[in-house]
C-alpha cells in the first residue's frame, strides 16, 4: 500500500515497475508514473477502473483465483504476458478491504517459463477429481475448471454461456432447496463456507448426485461471488440409499430376539406378524397375514389408548418424526391388560410411504432402566417418579388445606418434547449423525434443568423432563429456557446442523389421577406446539 509521507512517495514515483493499488472491488486507486510508460495507458484515465477492465477475458478467473500470471491489455490493444502478486489486506471477518502489488512486465526469456507455471496451475486443476468453479450473480460462472466436461458431458464455453446454466441442470426435485441455499449465499453479509448435496443432469441425461462445497465471498459493494469444488458422489450416494432403505426397512424389525415383528404393506393393507408378537398379545393360534392392518391393530389396543398410538405414526408417516415408538396397553386375548411398545419405520417412494416394518415388545419383560444411547433414564424409572409425584401432590390436595395444596413444593410438571428436524439430519447425514444429535440433546437437557429434576428419553427422538417444585408459571418459563438451549445449532463432526423442539407442558394443576393421564395431556401439548410451531405448548384443560 503507498505510504503517505512524502519521501516513499517520491521513492514510488522513480521506481521502474508498475506499483498497482486496488480497492475490494479491483477498482485502481493508485498507480505510480511506470504504469504509462510500461502500458501506455494514461494515469488519469485509468484511475477509478477495474483492473479486470485491462485482463484477457481468459485471464480474469485465474487472476482471482490467486495466479499470478496474466495477459493485459496494452495501449496499442495488444495484450502482454505480465506477473502481478496481489497482497490483500483485510478486516477482522477476512473481508478485502484493498489489494497491492508490483506490475512486471515478462520478458522474452522468462516468458515461457511462467507460462509454463501458469499451464501447470491449469493441468493441477484437471488432476482434481471434481470441479473448481467461480460465478457471480448475473455472469454466472466467471471460471470454471476443464473437468466440466469430463463429469458432466458440457464444455466449460457451454456452461459459461449462459448465467442460469447450472440451475437448468439441477434435477427439478433438488432445485427448490438448491436455489434456496443459492439465493441465501448470494444475499449473506459475510463471508462463510457451506455445502450441499443434489442431482445434476448431464449432457446424456444420466442424472450425476453432486456434492459441492462452496465459500462465499463477500466484498463491500461489490455482488457477492462464491467459489467452490463439485464432486460427483453418485456411487456413495447409491450405496448410502441401499443402506438407509436397508436399515430403515429391517433394523427396527430384528432389534432383540424376543420381540414380535411385523410388515404392514401400505399400498395392499395388509399386515404379517411373526409368532412371537401374536405370543405377546395371546393370539398364538391366528395366523401371520391380516387384511386391513389398522382393523386388526386397533382391537388389540385398550380404548383410552388407540386415539394417541394412531396419531404417533401418522405423525411419522407425514413426515413429523424419524420413526415411531409408542408404549400402549394392549388387550391380551386372556382378558388381562398388557403394556407393550409398538415402533416402526415407514420406507418412502416418491414422498410417499409404501411401507412400515417394525416390532412389539413386552413392556413387562423389557424394563431397562437407562437408555444406552444418551445414557438418560428410561421409561420405567420416569413413570416410577412421576406415580411418586402424583401420589404426593393428591395427598397435600386430599387433607382439605388450600396452603397446602397450592404449595410449590407439592406441585411438578411434566414436559415432553420432540425433536423438529431429527428425520431431516437423519436422512441427509446418517444414522450416526442422528445418534450424535441426541447425545448432544441429552447433555443439553441435563445442562437446563436443576439437580432435582429428572430428564429422560422416552423413544426415538422424544424425551420426558418432570419438573418437580415447579409450578405452572415456573414450569412454562422453564421449557422456554430448554426450547431456547436446544435451538442453538449442533455440531456433528463437520456439519453444522439446527433441530429444536417442539415442548408440551402439563402441570399438576390440571389435577389427573394417573401417570398415563399426564404423559396424554403432555403428547397432545407437544403435538400442538408442533403443529402451530409454537415452540412451547401448555395444556389447558
Amino acid at each position: 500500500m503507498p505510504a503517505n509521507s512524502k519521501a516513499p512517495q517520491r521513492l514510488l514515483q522513480l521506481l521502474p515497475d508498475v506499483v498497482v493499488q486496488t480497492d475490494a472491488l479491483w477498482v485502481i486507486t493508485y498507480l505510480n508514473p511506470a504504469w504509462h510508460k510500461v502500458t501506455g495507458h494514461p494515469l488519469d484515465a485509468t484511475l477509478g477502473q477495474s483492473l479486470l477492465d485491462f485482463v484477457h477475458p481468459d485471464d480474469k478467473g485465474t487472476l482471482r483465483s490467486g495466479m499470478p500470471v496474466f495477459r493485459l491489455r496494452f495501449a496499442g490493444s495488444d495484450y502482454r504476458w505480465m506477473r502481478l502478486q496481489l497482497q490483500a489486506e483485510s478486516d477482522s471477518e477476512d473481508r478485502v478491504l484493498s489489494r497491492q502489488g508490483m506490475l512486471i512486465e515478462i520478458t522474452e526469456i522468462t516468458e515461457q517459463v511462467l507460462i509454463e507455471v501458469r499451464q501447470r496451475f491449469l493441468r493441477l486443476l484437471e488432476t482434481i477429481d471434481g470441479v473448481v468453479w467461480e460465478a457471480e450473480r448475473g455472469v454466472g460462472n466467471t471460471f470454471l475448471s476443464p473437468q466440466v466436461e469430463r463429469l458432466f458431458g458440457f464444455t466449460v464455453e457451454e456452461w459459461r454461456s449462459d448465467p442460469n446454466f447450472w440451475r437448468a441442470q439441477v434435477h427439478p426435485d433438488d432445485l427448490p432447496a438448491a436455489q434456496a441455499v443459492d439465493e441465501a449465499a448470494y444475499n449473506a453479509t459475510k463471508s462463510y463456507a457451506y455445502e450441499m448435496s443434489y442431482r445434476l443432469i448431464s449432457k446424456s441425461g444420466k442424472v450425476v448426485w453432486v456434492r459441492d462445497l462452496c465459500r462465499v465471498i463477500v466484498e463491500p459493494k461489490r455482488p457477492n461471488r462464491m467459489i467452490g469444488l463439485m464432486i460427483d458422489v453418485s456411487q456413495q450416494k447409491q450405496t448410502e440409499l441401499e443402506l438407509v432403505e436397508s436399515d430403515n426397512r429391517y433394523a427396527l424389525a430384528t432389534r432383540g430376539s424376543n420381540d414380535g415383528i411385523w410388515d404392514w404393506n401400505l399400498q395392499t393393507d395388509v399386515l404379517h406378524v411373526s409368532q412371537r408378537f401374536h405370543e405377546i398379545v395371546g393370539l398364538s393360534d391366528s395366523g401371520n397375514l391380516h387384511d386391513g392392518g389398522w382393523r386388526f391393530l386397533e382391537q388389540l389396543i385398550d380404548p383410552d389408548d388407540r386415539e394417541r398410538v394412531q396419531a404417533a405414526y401418522l405423525r411419522h408417516l407425514a413426515g413429523n418424526s424419524a420413526n415411531f415408538s409408542v408404549d400402549f396397553r394392549a388387550r391380551h386375548a386372556s382378558e388381562r391388560l398388557a403394556w407393550v411398545n409398538w415402533r416402526g419405520v415407514a420406507h418412502f417412494e416418491h414422498g410417499v410411504a409404501v411401507r412400515m416394518a417394525g416390532s412389539l415388545s413386552d413392556l413387562a419383560e423389557r424394563g431397562s432402566s437407562y437408555d444406552s444411547l444418551t445414557n438418560l433414564p428410561g421409561r420405567p424409572l420416569f413413570r416410577d417418579r412421576l406415580e411418586h409425584a402424583i401420589a404426593i401432590h393428591h395427598d397435600a390436595v386430599s387433607k382439605d388445606d388450600p396452603a397446602l395444596a397450592q404449595a410449590q413444593t407439592t406441585m411438578f410438571a411434566v414436559l415432553l418434547l420432540d425433536l423438529n428436524q431429527f428425520k431431516a439430519v437423519n436422512d441427509t447425514l446418517g444414522h450416526h449423525a442422528g445418534d450424535q444429535l441426541l447425545q448432544q440433546v441429552a447433555r443439553r437437557l441435563e445442562s437446563s434443568v436443576r439437580a432435582s429434576d429428572l430428564v429422560a428419553r422416552m423413544s426415538g427422538d422424544e424425551f420426558n423432563v418432570l419438573l418437580e417444585s415447579a409450578d405452572l408459571t415456573s414450569a412454562t418459563a422453564r421449557a422456554e429456557q430448554i426450547a431456547a438451549a436446544l435451538a442453538v445449532p449442533y455440531q456433528l463432526g463437520e456439519h453444522t446442523v439446527r433441530s429444536g423442539a417442539s415442548i408440551g407442558v402439563v402441570s399438576s394443576q390440571a389435577g389427573f389421577a394417573t401417570t398415563d393421564a399426564y404423559l396424554r395431556a403432555a403428547d397432545a401439548a407437544m403435538y400442538q406446539a408442533k403443529s402451530d410451531r409454537l415452540g412451547v405448548f401448555v395444556f389447558a384443560g
